[in-house]
């Protein structure tokens, strides 16, 4: 019994009526047209006030009008907004968006027509059939309403209905709540199949989410180059520092000042480009192209590095493209990252030639005495230049080279 209770007027119960109501109210538009039509073809008088069969003939021209005002973009999201919050159904088997294709447009219009319609019957038995089930249910209380005009059109002054018309009214109201469940349940299990994702709307997910997986390896890719280049470089400044003031009284005092200054100035940039990173994955932005430090930036990321990194410029660094300034950065700074890392405060040979059709960068350091200590995740600094290089077009190479370990990219313009 309870659960009988709960089907008819639980909680779901109560809300899918309510979508069949906004069904009914969202017909009204499409009814008055078609009475416009009906009424003076079934010559009835005013065209609001005419019988049932200006009723059901309005119905009937308002269904086909609603098909075709499913066609329009905006429906299937503003049906699939109402069914989400209303049905009962769960919100990943919804399409999002207007509906692509013949298919999903038909399918779109089927499921408007389906809602509107029976919208509105539901409607119309709502507010018509409760105040009848209660002037049925007042029979026996009241003699006045059985001798009015709506009785005896309804047989509602005979003696018999004394007794029946209690139960007869409370049969009509429950009718009604079994009837709108029924109706709120076909249409919810017809809803996914009417609302649900067409092979185009799957494939233009699949997409969306190849874009939003592209960016947060892009996302990744920014917080490992910029983070990694800054620890590495301030533990490198850090211990040459530390070394020179070991020496006692006889310390470089500016080498120390100057480690001191690149770690403050690394440190201050790094912050940076992390809260920009943040901010954008707070927002779910995705991480734009041409966004970040470029290679006019170039002189004091090499400068952060220490002293030990010799730079060569060859060419005009102006010219070259704002998302290809930017890559290039970020391939200098992972290649710094990867000489400290390994090569143990060896010196760096940093060349740049932005003279040709292709920017070329080579960075060169000695290979360490010792190879480096794995890390138990493997380094990601490399496959990124590689990824950085290959997405632009151009190529990577690393590794050892004539007793130097050898990084050159080479990337058209």
């Amino acid at each position: 019994m309870r659960r009988c209770a709960v089907a008819l007027l639980g909680q779901r119960a109560r809300r899918r009526w309510l979508h069949l109501i906004v069904g009914g109210a969202l017909f009204m538009p499409f009814w008055m047209v078609g009475t416009l039509v009906m009424g003076p073809w079934l010559d009835e008088g005013a065209m609001f006030s005419g019988g049932l069969r200006v009723q059901f003939g309005a119905y009937a021209v308002g269904l086909p009008l609603v098909a075709v005002g499913a066609l329009f973009p905006p429906a299937r999201p503003m049906s699939v907004a109402a069914a989400r919050a209303l049905c009962g159904v769960a919100p990943h088997r919804f399409a999002d968006g207007p509906a692509q294709g013949a298919e999903a447009r038909a399918r779109a219009a089927g499921w408007l027509t389906l809602h509107l319609g029976a919208g509105a019957l539901i409607s119309g038995a709502t507010l018509a059939l409760p105040p009848f089930a209660v002037s049925v249910m007042a029979l026996p209380f009241s003699p006045g309403l059985r001798r009015s005009e709506l009785g005896r059109l309804w047989g509602l002054d005979r003696p018999w209905w004394d007794w029946a018309a209690l139960p007869a009214g409370f049969l009509m109201l429950l009718a009604l709540v079994a009837v709108a469940a029924a109706t709120g349940t076909l249409l919810a299990r017809q809803a996914p199949r009417l609302l649900g994702p067409s092979p185009a709307d799957r494939l233009a997910a699949a997409e969306r989410r190849a874009a939003e997986a592209e960016s947060r390896n892009r996302l990744a890719r920014e917080l490992h180059d910029s983070v990694g280049h800054a620890l590495s470089a301030v533990t490198l400044q850090a211990g040459a520092a530390r070394r020179v003031l070991g020496a006692g009284e006889g310390a470089d005092l500016e080498f120390v000042r100057e480690a001191l200054t690149a770690i403050e100035e690394t440190t201050r940039r790094t912050v940076g480009e992390l809260d920009r990173a943040l901010g954008l994955l707070r927002r779910g932005e995705e991480v734009q192209e041409g966004v970040g430090p470029g290679l006019d930036a170039l002189q004091a990321l090499v400068r952060g590095a220490g002293p030990e990194v010799a730079l060569t410029v060859s060419g005009d660094l102006a010219p070259v493209p704002e998302a290809l300034s930017r890559e290039a950065y970020r391939i200098v700074q992972e290649g710094l990252t990867n000489a400290a890392r390994h090569a143990g405060g060896s010196p760096v040979t940093l060349r740049l030639d932005a003279r040709t059709e292709k920017v070329e960068i080579t960075m060169e350091n000695p290979l360490p005495e010792r190879p480096p200590v794995a890390r138990p995740n493997g380094g990601r600094g490399l496959r990124g230049v590689a990824e950085r290089a290959r997405l632009l077009g151009g190529t990577a190479e690393a590794g050892p080279v004539d007793g130097v370990w050898r990084l050159a990219v080479r990337i058209p313009r």
